[in-house]
């Protein structure tokens, strides 16, 4: 059965995450490049885990990362989409994108989040929405940029700096 489709963009197609994904994403999660900003890379029960929070966040906020597929072949791409994050005593929602190294410079992170921020806008009626980045990802940063998103301040989440870049609706 074909997972939920999400939203589309002029060549990305963003659909619900599903356990059949742990390949894709195992292989994403491992490339050390790919994961040179996060904690570290995952192992499969880790993936796992992070597909089950995406379907809770799925049903729970109507909304998660979801996966990034190239619309006209199916091929996997990434992941991109929108999760709660707890900045202090707020919640706020986030765009977050990752997208396999052999398609890094198509401007494939750049479309999916534009969509992801046209869906939380006007579809989920979000007021703000943030990208949270470690301050040396400057492709990550680029993207954020050209979504029109602006750097707010620096925080510490999971025991490293990241910089807040946020847009308003209103923008």
């Amino acid at each position: 059965m074909p997972s939920e489709t999400r939203l589309t963009t002029d060549r990305i197609r963003l659909r619900s995450m599903e356990d059949r994904d742990k390949e894709h994403l195992l292989r994403l999660f491992t490339d050390k490049e790919v994961m040179k900003y996060y904690p570290g890379v995952k192992n499969e029960r880790e993936t796992q885990e992070w597909i089950d929070w995406n379907k809770r966040n799925e049903k729970g906020y109507r909304v998660s990362l979801w996966i990034a597929e190239d619309k006209r072949t199916g091929e996997f791409l990434g992941q991109c989409g929108i999760v709660p994050q707890k900045i202090g005593n707020e919640v706020y929602m986030e765009i977050g994108y990752m997208f396999a190294r052999r398609h890094w410079g198509n401007g494939y992170a750049t479309e999916a989040a534009r969509g992801c921020l046209d869906y939380g806008f006007n579809a989920c009626q979000y007021g703000k929405m943030i990208a949270l980045i470690d301050p040396e990802n400057t492709p990550s940063i680029r993207v954020a940029e050209r979504i029109g998103m602006a750097y707010n301040r620096t925080i510490e989440k999971r025991g490293k700096p990241l910089c807040v870049y946020e847009r308003k609706s209103s923008d």
